[in-house]
């Protein structure tokens, strides 16, 4: 599981690693922790390093731009944060706001969490003519904010206020 946020010198966000591999680029002196668990350290009879949540590498890696964060059912899932665009419940399902019969398909702007019920009774049909309006509109997440919300909940909820998104 990648549980690490690994971010450019410049605290631009790169990508998630595993805690080891964190703890490896941190030890060859790669990347500084930024942040740390708060109470758990890797300890060796040489060695003292606090587990690492967000390491930042020492020096600037060049990345090629990318314009479009890709698009994930588990993606939309974190995104709207588990819950339902249409009742505020938890959602587990992945509802096409224009169904894909009508021509709709899996993009960012077309697709919202629902819980079971409200995915069933919409059906076939966009939110007008099932009657039911949305709670939140959907959005695009940059590739930063895809990355940062593939950070597993625990520890997206633990990180500096820098870098939290905000509210959809």
């Amino acid at each position: 599981m990648r549980e690490t946020l690994v971010l450019n010198a410049s605290f631009e966000p790169l990508s998630t690693v595993t805690l080891r591999r964190a703890v490896v680029l941190v030890l060859q002196d790669k990347a500084v922790v930024e942040q740390a668990h708060p109470r758990l350290r890797v300890r060796a009879s040489a060695v003292d390093v606090p587990l690492p949540r967000v390491i930042r590498l020492c020096r600037y890696v060049r990345v090629p731009f990318r314009r479009q964060a890709p698009w994930s059912r588990r993606g939309v899932l974190v995104r709207d944060r588990h819950r339902c665009a249409y009742c505020g419940r938890r959602a587990t399902t992945v509802d096409h706001v224009v169904p894909r019969s009508h021509g709709g398909g899996d993009t960012w702007l077309n697709t919202v969490a629902s819980c079971a019920e409200d995915n069933h009774r919409k059906a076939d049909r966009t939110p007008e003519q099932a009657g039911m309006r949305l709670l939140n509109a959907p959005f695009e997440p940059t590739p930063s904010d895809a990355l940062l919300l593939a950070l597993d909940a625990s520890a997206a909820r633990d990180l500096p206020d820098w870098l939290t998104l905000p509210a959809a």
